[in-house]
C-alpha cells in the first residue's frame, strides 16, 4: 500500500461533505508522499471541490444527465475510472458510490450503511469497509479510511485556501466601501427550512447595527438569496455583498473577517476552518455530525441545549424537546421548522456584543 501514486475519493453528497473531505485529502496527501488524488463529486459540487488543494482532476457526476440519458453517463464516467487507480476511498454509502469505489481499483475502502441487510454485498465486495456514523461529527467520518491504511492523524485540521487574485478583488471592494475591520453575516441556506425568519432576522440586524461595526451581508446569486437581498433593512452598519462575490471571493472575505454570524451551512463551515469567532443558528440540523469543527481544540458539539459555546463556536437553538431532529423542516418535507422560530434575536446579540467588548 505504501507504493500508492493515483487515489480516488469518492464524494457523492452535498457542498459540506466535500469541503470537510480535506483532512483525509491533505492525510493521504503527506503520507504518500504527493501522490495523484482525484475526485469523483456530483456536480452541483464541483465549485467547491475546485477550492481544495492537492487535487489533480475532478470527474463529475451530473443528476440531468442521469435523467436524460443515464446508460451514456454511467458508461463514459466507468470508463475513466476503471481499474485507473491504485486506492480508493468512497466517503458515501449510497450503492452507486461504493460500485464506483470497487470499479475504480483493487484496494477500495467505503462507508456503508449500519444495516446489515443493507451493507452486506458492499462488506463482501470490498477491501474495506466502516459503518456511516452520524453521532459522531462529520470530519472523523471522513477520516475513517486513515485507520485501514496505517495512517495516523492525531490532528484534525479542516483547511481552506484562495487564489491571491481573490484577495486582490477583496481588499479593492473592501476599499470602494471604506470598510476595515467588519463582521459577517450570511442570513441564506441551500433550503429555506435551515433560515431564520425575516422579522427575527431583521431584529437582529438593527441591533448588530447599534454596535457601529460594519456588517457584511453575503450570499450567493440563488433563488432564496436574491429573495433575501430584497427583504433587506437599509441600515448605516450593514453592507449588502449578496450576488457580489464568486466563491474564492467569498473564501478570501471570511478570511478577513472578525466573526461569522450566521445560518448552518456551508459558510459557516469556511469561517470555522479558517478559526474565525462563530455565532451559529442552529434549527433542525444534527450537532453529532454538522456543529462546526473548532480547530482549536479539536472537537464539536452533540449535546442540544438554547445556548452553547465551545472553543471560539457559540450556537443558538431552541428550547424546545425535539431539538434536534434532523428533519427538513416540521414536515420533513423542506416547510417551516418551528425550532427557527422559537430562537430570541436578543439572546444571540448579547453573546455578540459581550465578545465585542471584551
Amino acid at each position: 500500500m505504501k507504493q500508492i501514486k493515483k487515489i480516488l475519493i469518492i464524494i457523492q453528497r452535498s457542498n459540506g461533505d466535500v469541503f470537510l473531505s480535506s483532512p483525509l485529502i491533505n492525510a493521504v496527501y503527506n503520507y504518500y508522499e504527493n501522490p495523484q488524488i482525484d475526485l469523483l463529486v456530483n456536480d452541483d459540487t464541483s465549485m467547491i471541490a475546485k477550492t481544495l488543494s492537492n487535487i489533480n482532476h475532478i470527474h463529475q457526476f451530473s443528476y440531468k444527465k442521469k435523467k436524460e440519458n443515464r446508460i451514456s453517463q454511467e458508461k463514459e464516467l466507468i470508463g475513466n475510472i476503471f481499474r485507473k487507480y491504485d486506492l480508493s476511498i468512497n466517503l458515501t454509502a449510497s450503492d452507486r458510490s461504493v460500485l464506483y469505489a470497487i470499479l475504480a481499483s483493487k484496494n477500495s475502502i467505503s462507508a456503508v450503511e449500519k444495516d446489515a441487510k443493507k451493507s452486506w454485498w458492499k462488506n463482501y465486495l470490498l477491501n474495506y469497509s466502516y459503518p456511516f456514523d452520524t453521532t459522531i461529527p462529520i470530519v472523523k467520518n471522513n477520516i475513517q479510511a486513515l485507520k485501514f491504511l496505517g495512517i495516523k492523524n492525531k490532528n484534525i485540521e479542516v483547511k481552506s485556501s484562495y487564489p491571491n487574485s481573490a484577495k486582490e478583488s477583496i481588499l479593492k471592494k473592501l476599499k470602494e466601501k471604506n470598510i476595515d475591520k467588519f463582521i459577517i453575516f450570511h442570513p441564506s441556506a441551500q433550503y429555506d427550512y435551515k433560515i431564520y425568519p425575516r422579522e427575527l432576522r431583521d431584529n437582529l440586524l438593527k441591533k448588530l447595527n447599534s454596535l457601529n461595526v460594519p456588517i457584511i451581508i453575503t450570499g450567493a446569486v440563488s433563488q432564496v438569496d436574491q429573495r433575501i437581498k430584497l427583504e433587506l433593512p437599509n441600515l448605516t452598519n450593514v453592507h449588502d455583498f449578496i450576488g457580489e462575490t464568486n466563491l474564492n471571493e467569498y473564501f478570501a472575505l471570511s478570511h478577513r473577517c472578525e466573526a461569522y454570524i450566521g445560518m448552518d451551512t456551508l459558510n459557516m463551515h469556511i469561517a470555522a476552518s479558517q478559526n474565525k469567532r462563530i455565532f451559529a443558528i442552529f434549527g433542525p440540523t444534527i450537532l453529532a455530525t454538522w456543529s462546526p469543527w473548532s480547530n482549536d481544540i479539536q472537537a464539536n458539539t452533540n449535546i442540544n441545549i438554547p445556548k452553547q459555546t465551545y472553543g471560539n463556536i457559540t450556537i443558538f437553538q431552541a428550547n424546545m424537546s425535539c431539538v434536534a431532529c434532523g428533519l427538513a423542516g416540521c414536515d420533513d418535507k423542506h416547510g417551516n421548522s418551528d425550532c427557527l422560530d422559537n430562537i430570541d434575536p436578543d439572546i444571540v446579540f448579547d453573546e455578540v456584543q459581550k465578545w465585542l467588548i471584551k
